[in-house]
């Protein structure tokens, strides 16, 4: 209020509008631009999304299990479902932007699970969060693709590591894995890549890597082995254990080994060998040239299996590959034709002549009598060999062709079974012997004998010799004593007789000379001498008389009754 009266001037307020945003819209409006930049981000690094089929699930979480290429994410499991056949399993996967290019038709996309590999453990990180789908693209170009069929095994794997892949042949993988360790003189020189089905799934074709510069001690006389496991073996020296090495018991492995003495040029990448199933197989199998036989038993083969060995004077030289059962049209019957592969090279001088034709030492052993039996190679197992041996009286026999084999002639003499099978010859023999009969007959003898030796026959006659010995010694006594003159009056008698005799010869000689033709002495001769034949007659029955009677000298001529 004023002094003077006046009212004072009441105050008026001026409204004016505020030009700034509200902080409480800046809130939003950040909120917004973050979800847009992330949703930008996310679009620009997907890619395409992509259907692979596989046998089965194999531990696959939709949303997290990873596509991964060399252990970089690739993309996610989005689903996992049941084809409309129910035979497959379709696994749709949202890949990454950086997955665009290499999605091409010659991908390959497998389940990785945990594995040992090249000596360290892949994948165990799938032990926790499970397995994931792993991609290997190829570096050829193709064509893109949205849908693929997944592998059930992993593909042989590549390296960029200097060195070189060779390939190995063999029947079964055993406890190869893939990663399994090369070795080379005990030193890890490489690993296994993988393997592949080859001859209408006859063979196994495993992918080798040996790393530089190793490889340059492959060469194409090179023998490779499986050293997988431990190997005993027991012969006269005692057990030996032989072990590559630990990692190799772990994970299976290969080795090989390369015979500086054998010269043989450096192997080329891709060059196959074949595989042994051990050491001792590769250096007793690890020859050249390779033949393969045949022959035909017409016996039980009982106890000879595939892989059983082929020997030569006891040392190895190749390996039964087949067995099986034939009808033999000339032999009327069914034969077993045993199939094996023989190394040829394992004889030194025909290795040394490289040019000589497959065969020609075979047959030329045929005709020396070398045939195929079998042999029992333990009498415990009762296993069995092929043995080459040679036969002493074999029949003439030549070496044949059946198809691509050489066809050895068999022969059912030695080894085991032949003693065996004479064996039981002679007791089929033996068992023929009716013992029965021949005991019977014995008995029948024996007491025959017992009757005559026992019987009172026999001791009259001895008592009768008994009698005509004592007589006989009673004569020889009187001989003795009373012949004894007449005995020693013998000699001069044969000496007047021979004198007499020469006298008449001589005087027969003189009267054919001067008396002979038809003289009158001559005719008288002819009466004189039928005389003194006569006379000659008279002495020789004399002397008869005297030889079997020297008593009529004393006691005169006896009676005729007497003899």
């Amino acid at each position: 209020m004023s002094i003077e009266g006046n009212p004072a001037p009441v105050p008026t307020a001026s409204v004016r509008r505020s030009r700034r945003i509200p902080l409480i819209w800046m809130v939003p409006l950040l909120t917004a631009l973050i979800g847009g930049w992330l949703a930008w981000d996310t679009l620009s690094k997907r890619g395409p999304t992509i259907v692979v089929e596989f046998e089965t699930g194999n531990g696959l979480v939709p949303g997290q299990s990873p596509l991964k290429y060399k252990d970089v994410p690739m993309g996610t499991v989005k689903s996992v479902d049941i084809s409309r056949d129910l035979k497959k399993v379709l696994v749709t996967i949202e890949t990454t932007h950086e997955a665009a290019p290499l999605l091409t038709d010659k991908t390959v996309f497998w389940v990785v699970k945990p594995q040992l590999f090249a000596g360290k453990v892949s994948g165990l990180d799938t032990l926790l969060s499970g397995s994931y789908v792993g991609m290997m693209p190829s570096t050829e170009p193709g064509k893109a693709e949205r849908h693929f069929v997944g592998k059930e095994d992993p593909p042989i794997l590549t390296t960029s590591i200097p060195g070189t892949t060779f390939k190995l042949d063999t029947k079964r993988i055993g406890s190869i894995s893939l990663g399994s360790p090369i070795f080379y003189r005990d030193i890890e020189v490489g690993a296994v890549l993988g393997w592949e089905l080859s001859d209408m799934a006859r063979h196994v074709t495993i992918h080798a890597f040996v790393r530089a510069p190793f490889d340059q001690y492959v060469h194409d006389g090179s023998l490779w082995w499986d050293a997988s496991g431990v190997s005993v073996k027991l012969d006269g020296g005692g057990v030996k254990v032989q072990l590559e090495s630990v990692k190799a018991l772990l994970l299976g492995g290969i080795a090989f080994e390369t015979d500086p003495d054998r010269k043989s040029p450096r192997s080329q990448p891709d060059q196959t060998f074949p595989l042994y199933a051990n050491r001792d197989a590769a250096h007793s199998a690890g020859f050249g040239r390779k033949l393969h036989m045949v022959s035909f038993f017409h016996g039980s083969v009982a106890g000879l299996q595939v892989g059983a060995d082929v020997i030569l004077h006891g040392l190895k030289i190749g390996e039964v590959t087949d067995l099986g059962l034939r009808f033999d049209p000339k032999a009327d019957g069914i034969v077993v034709p045993v199939h094996y592969v023989v190394e040829g090279d394992r004889i030194a001088n025909i290795a040394a002549q490289g040019n000589v034709p497959l065969g020609t030492g075979a047959a030329e052993m045929i005709q020396r009598g070398f045939r195929a039996t079998l042999d029992t190679s333990s009498l415990l197992t009762g296993t069995k060999v092929v043995a080459i041996k040679q036969i002493a009286d074999a029949p003439p026999a030549t070496i044949g062709r059946d198809g691509d084999e050489f066809v050895i002639p068999s022969s059912e003499s030695g080894g085991l079974d032949s003693i065996t099978a004479s064996a039981a010859a002679l007791l089929t023999k033996i068992n023929r012997i009716d013992f029965d009969a021949i005991g019977t007959t014995l008995a029948g003898t024996a007491k025959g004998l017992d009757d005559i030796v026992n019987g009172p026959q026999l001791k009259r006659t001895l008592q009768s010799l008994e009698a005509t010995m004592a007589d006989a010694r009673d004569f020889a006594r009187k001989l003795d004593t009373g012949a004894g003159p007449a005995m020693g009056r013998l000699p001069d008698i044969a000496n007047q007789l021979d004198s007499a005799i020469t006298q008449i010869n001589r005087f027969a000689a003189s009267l054919n000379s001067g008396y002979g033709g038809d003289s009158r002495f001559n005719r008288e001769l002819d009466r004189l001498m039928p005389q003194l034949n006569e006379a000659v007659r008279s002495f020789r029955a004399l002397a008869d008389l005297l030889s079997r009677h020297p008593e009529a000298l004393i006691q005169g001529r006896p009676s005729p009754g007497k003899p």
